[in-house]
């Protein structure tokens, strides 16, 4: 019986953060837990970057064909996307079937500071978008390679610890929507040696087409491959129409290409801002297609774009930046 199971009798969500610092620590903390759902017939499912993927699937051996293994540089490369893409699709595929098990790690060393502020702003999230579901997600956070800020994160994003088989209740856990609304922003300014593409006022007259051919020809000029472009296109349409559509407003559009060898990757990114407000911070993160209706639009964003970065206040309004990587020079 693992240390967490005791905590995992109860209806709804549990949350912990398991802390650990070596490949051993590692194993000791995710494959008991593993087994342990396996063994008792519940849904079981791992997302992690590659390297604690095959680790973990040594460790089990022939069990681990039954995890339903994912790679989350990609699946939750743009963190938005991990609640109604890899967590809450997984849950609903086993609606029925008693507790799930999942692990989850988001955050990693390499991740860069705006993806890094959009996985804790995920993790936080959690806790309200399942929080009557009977799963747990087991979120694991290497202490030999990550700052302690980001330890620190994770106490406030999770209410359950776990550290060296010991299990506790974190004293620093944060209100879930107030942290995520804290880690959106606003969004500072982007890098200074930037190029500063067009900027255009939206609104009704001019357009989302016009929105999409502007995009469309800074991103070509940037070296952005075509099927990414258009990506980008449609993400900016969207986001376009929802500014003419929801705040009867004109917004404003700004596109500019990141340099690389800075902080954050080569990019082309384009940002949206408007006097609209998105009160529920979960919007575009819900699972679901276009019948669902509201929140739709951001949620398409969320899957098309690399990163997506959203600061909303009924005051200052909302800014969406939506980011996509450049291919690497050489390669």
């Amino acid at each position: 019986m693992t240390v967490l199971t005791a905590v995992s009798d109860v209806g709804g969500l549990v949350h912990p953060a398991l802390f650990y610092a070596d490949d051993a620590s590692y194993v000791a903390g995710t494959v008991p837990f593993l087994r342990e759902g396996l063994d008792a017939g519940e849904p079981v499912m791992m997302a992690a970057p590659p390297s604690r993927l095959d680790l973990v699937a040594d460790a089990l051996g022939p069990a681990a064909s039954d995890v339903a293994l994912h790679d989350m540089t990609v699946a939750g490369r743009n963190p938005g996307r991990i609640i109604g893409g890899v967590l809450r699709a997984f849950v609903d595929e086993h609606a029925g079937a008693g507790r799930v098990r999942i692990i989850g790690e988001p955050i990693w060393a390499g991740r860069s500071p705006a993806e890094y502020a959009a996985a804790v702003q995920h993790e936080a999230l959690i806790n309200t978008a399942l929080g009557d579901r009977p799963a747990t997600v087991l979120c694991p956070y290497d202490t030999s390679a990550l700052a302690p800020a980001v330890i620190a994160d994770a106490h406030r994003t999770h209410p359950v610890l776990v550290e060296g088989g010991v299990t506790t209740s974190s004293a620093c856990y944060a209100d879930p929507a107030g942290f995520a609304q804290f880690m959106s922003g606003p969004l500072g300014d982007d890098d200074e040696d930037a190029d500063l593409g067009e900027t255009l006022v939206v609104d009704a007259p001019t357009g989302p087409r016009t929105v999409r051919l502007a995009v469309a020809e800074h991103a070509l000029r940037a070296g952005l491959p075509e099927d990414r472009v258009a990506d980008l296109c449609l993400a900016a349409y969207e986001i376009a129409v929802n500014t003419v559509v929801h705040t009867g407003r004109p917004g404003l559009l700004t596109l500019w290409t990141r340099p690389d060898g800075g902080r954050e990757p080569a990019a082309v990114v384009v940002e949206v801002q408007d006097s609209g407000w998105i009160a529920d911070a979960l919007v575009g993160r819900h699972p679901g297609g276009p019948a669902e209706g509201r929140g739709y639009g951001l949620r398409l964003v969320h899957q098309l774009c690399d990163l997506v970065q959203v600061h909303s206040d009924p005051t200052a309004g909302t800014t969406v930046r939506m980011t996509m990587h450049l291919p690497r020079a050489g390669g």
